[in-house]
C-alpha cells in the first residue's frame, strides 16, 4: 500500500506571514496523522522560509509516542546543518534533494556525477550509520537507478514536476512513461520507490495505475490548495484514500480512462 506523507511547507509558510504562531505546525500535523496520512514531511531551507529548524524538532517530539509506525521524513539538501538537524531528531527516512541554498523549489534530480557523489555519499553513509532511511531525489530517468544502488541508499523519491505540468498540457503520456520506466528500474535494482511534487488527485491515478508498486508519495502545495476548498482533515482523508486504492489493485488503466491524455 502507498503511503502518505503530508508535507506541512505550506502550512510553514502561511504561519511565517505574521507573528501569531497561527497556523499551528503540530495540530496540523496531529489533523494529517489521524486522518489517514503515514507520515509528515519538512524541509527546513537554510533560509527558513517556511520550515524552521525548531519546527523539526517539535515535529520529532510530538510524533515521537507515535514513531516509527508513523514517520518522519527530513528532506533537503545534504549539507552540515541537514545532518546536522538529522543527527539531533533521527528521522526514519531523510530525501536528500540536489538544491542549491537559494533555490525557488525542489525542480530536479541528482545526476550522480562525480562531483555530486563526493559529496552525497558521506552524507549517505553519515545517516545510514544509525540508521535511517536514506532516498535520492532524481529525475524521471531509467538510467539512474543503478547509480542510486551502488551509493548505498535505500531508494528513490521521482520528481514528479514535469509530469504534473504535463498532465496539465493535457500531453503527459512520454513523461508517465519515463516515470514509469524509472519506477521499474529502482525496482529491479531492489531500491524503494517514492514521488513527489505537485501531485494531485486527478494526475495522482495514473501515475499510481502504471507504478503499483509505489511506496510513499510526499503531498504538500497541491493537498494544502484543496484544503482551502474542502478542509484539511477531508482533503488528507481523500489522498491516503487514492493510495490506499493502489496498494488494494482498485486502480488501473481502465479506472484512468476519463483523465484527459
Amino acid at each position: 500500500m502507498a503511503r502518505l506523507s503530508v508535507n506541512l511547507n505550506k502550512i510553514a509558510l502561511l504561519r511565517n506571514s505574521r507573528r501569531t504562531g497561527v497556523p499551528d505546525l503540530q495540530e496540523f500535523a496531529q489533523i494529517a496523522l489521524e486522518e489517514g496520512a503515514a507520515g509528515i514531511t519538512v524541509h527546513p531551507r537554510p533560509d527558513e522560509r517556511h520550515i524552521r529548524r525548531q519546527d523539526v524538532v517539535a515535529l520529532s517530539t510530538l510524533m515521537q509516542p507515535k514513531r516509527p509506525r508513523f514517520e518522519l521524513n527530513v528532506e533537503g539538501y545534504p549539507d552540515e546543518r541537514l545532518l546536522q538537524i538529522g543527527s539531533e531528531v533521527r528521522p526514519e527516512q531523510c530525501t536528500l534533494v540536489p538544491d542549491a541554498p537559494g533555490a525557488f523549489t525542489s525542480d530536479k534530480g541528482w545526476n550522480l556525477t562525480e562531483e555530486e557523489l563526493r559529496h552525497v555519499l558521506p552524507s549517505i553513509a553519515f545517516l545510514k550509520g544509525w540508521g535511517c532511511r536514506v532516498i535520492l531525489f532524481v529525475d524521471p530517468d531509467p538510467t539512474v537507478p543503478d547509480r542510486v544502488r551502488e551509493t548505498g541508499a535505500d531508494g528513490i523519491e521521482i520528481y514528479t514536476g514535469a509530469y504534473a505540468a504535463a498532465f496539465r498540457a493535457n500531453q503527459y503520456v512520454s513523461v508517465l512513461d519515463a516515470c514509469a520506466e524509472t519506477a521499474r528500474s529502482a525496482q529491479a535494482s531492489r531500491l524503494i520507490v517514492n514521488a513527489g511534487h505537485d501531485l494531485n488527485l486527478l494526475n495522482l491515478l495514473p501515475l499510481l495505475a502504471r507504478i503499483p508498486f509505489l511506496a510513499e508519495a510526499s503531498i504538500g502545495h497541491e493537498l494544502t490548495v484543496d484544503a482551502l476548498r474542502d478542509g484539511f482533515g477531508p482533503t488528507v482523508r481523500r489522498y491516503a484514500a487514492a493510495l490506499a486504492a493502489a496498494g488494494n489493485g482498485a486502480i488501473s488503466a481502465t479506472s484512468t480512462a476519463g483523465v484527459p491524455q
